[in-house]
């Protein structure tokens, strides 16, 4: 969409204060480049599928109070195409205003990343940068939350309004960092404000950070330490599945593996509420142990779907499943939690389990659609933030982690997978 240039615009600078759920944000020769790992971190892996994912804004939203009526954002989006299978939809923008969803649009051009997964390699061609436009706003004063999509990584060039803006002030709101994979990056949810976690965080009336990076859910020390050193007043991990995806580690190393990572945790936070969630039901890894690998046969006929190639016979020398895993992970938080009374533990299935795959199949295998979004969305905000729940409402982190990168809008919402091979949550 092109600028009216008719209209009166007030061009203000995209700085961090106007940002909610980067841990960074990056300079670069269009605009600014929000990430979701610290730069420390991500000088620590040179995987190009994190590379990928944690630059994908998933519940990342340009944030600001206002009483303009119209407004136009500048980016330049990196759209994903995969050799052979049919085009990716453009990714969606959504507009809140005072927390409810106003609006909805895609910006179109921008680069392209052209994946040949049968070859492995990756080509980026260039693009032009695209225009958001939204209109008819009303004239009162008012938050308004632009939430970039969940699956493309997107430049933001330049940010336009018909009146002046300011940042939001702190409305008083618990912030809660998840972290996960793709499913909590946002897979196949319909927008970036459908995702589970940002539907779980309108419901729980908290501000998301939302780090679920499609693929690399790994137990790494750097994300670890990413959490540790983000104010939070409530944290949750999703953990399991990528270690299966990937074949990464056997038993002998996942338990410890997991205990570094909640110490790591604990270093800077060290009584914030600390939920553990086991994966959701995955049928092709209950039982059977990864890697997880691309169904050949389903992509020559233009379909996406994943199958399991590990043998069932190896979990006798450790290697793993999503059942051995969910037994370790309450092992774990049950041994900690004697010493830990601020450490939870929710089982996956939960979420979403043997009946509801029934009525909601996983359409590729692994991960979820937009209803199943919603359903794992209400159930965790009824499980967690209840008042029997780890997150039930009794004020700020004994920590002090207040709200920094928060801002889920009361009916906000953060997005999706990312990856270019799998990766369940």
């Amino acid at each position: 969409m092109s600028t009216d240039h008719d209209q009166s615009w007030i061009t203000t600078p995209i700085t961090a204060d106007l940002l909610r759920g980067a841990l960074d944000l990056e300079r670069t020769e269009h605009g600014v480049l929000p990430h979701r790992l610290p730069a420390r971190a991500r000088a620590q892996c040179a995987d190009p599928q994190l590379a990928m994912v944690e630059a994908q804004p998933s519940g990342v939203r340009v944030v600001f109070r206002t009483r303009a009526t119209a407004l136009e954002l500048d980016t330049l989006p990196t759209k994903r195409q995969y050799v052979g299978a049919p085009p990716r939809p453009d990714g969606v923008y959504d507009l809140l205003v005072d927390g409810t969803l106003a609006g909805q649009d895609v910006v179109t051009g921008g680069k392209v990343q052209l994946v040949d997964m049968a070859a492995g390699t990756t080509e980026v061609r260039p693009g032009p940068v695209g225009t958001l436009r939204f209109t008819g706003l009303p004239g009162r004063a008012k938050d308004v939350e632009i939430w970039l999509p969940h699956n493309e990584t997107t430049e933001l060039v330049a940010l336009r309004t018909d009146a002046p803006i300011a940042a939001v002030p702190d409305r008083g709101r618990r912030t809660w960092l998840h972290h996960g994979s793709s499913i909590s990056h946002g897979s196949d949810a319909a927008s970036p404000t459908a995702i589970w976690p940002a539907l779980a965080a309108a419901l729980g009336g908290v501000e998301l950070v939302n780090l679920g990076l499609g693929g690399s859910a790994l137990l790494d020390p750097f994300t670890a330490r990413a959490i540790r050193d983000t104010p939070a007043d409530l944290i949750s991990l999703k953990l399991g599945i990528n270690v299966v995806n990937a074949d990464l580690m056997r038993l002998r190393a996942f338990g410890p593996a997991v205990h570094g990572f909640l110490d790591t945790i604990r270093e800077g936070h060290p009584t914030t509420p600390l939920l553990v969630v086991s994966p959701i039901l995955c049928p092709i890894h209950e039982d059977t142990p990864g890697p997880t690998a691309m169904d050949l046969s389903a992509f020559a006929e233009g379909r996406l779907t994943f199958t399991a190639v590990g043998d069932p016979a190896e979990r006798a020398a450790g290697k793993l499943t999503l059942n051995v895993i969910r037994d370790e992970l309450a092992r774990i938080v049950a041994q900690r939690a004697a010493d830990d009374p601020d450490l939870h533990y929710l089982d996956g299935r939960a979420l979403y389990g043997e009946a509801d795959c029934v009525e909601l199949p996983l359409p590729d295998r692994l991960h979820p659609d937009a209803a199943t979004h919603r359903l794992i969305g209400e159930r965790f905000a009824a499980l967690a933030f209840a008042d029997s729940g780890a997150f039930a409402n009794g004020g700020a982190g004994a920590d002090g982690g207040a709200a920094a990168d928060g801002g889920a809008g009361a009916d906000g919402g953060a997005g999706a997978d990312g990856g270019a091979g799998p990766g369940g949550d």
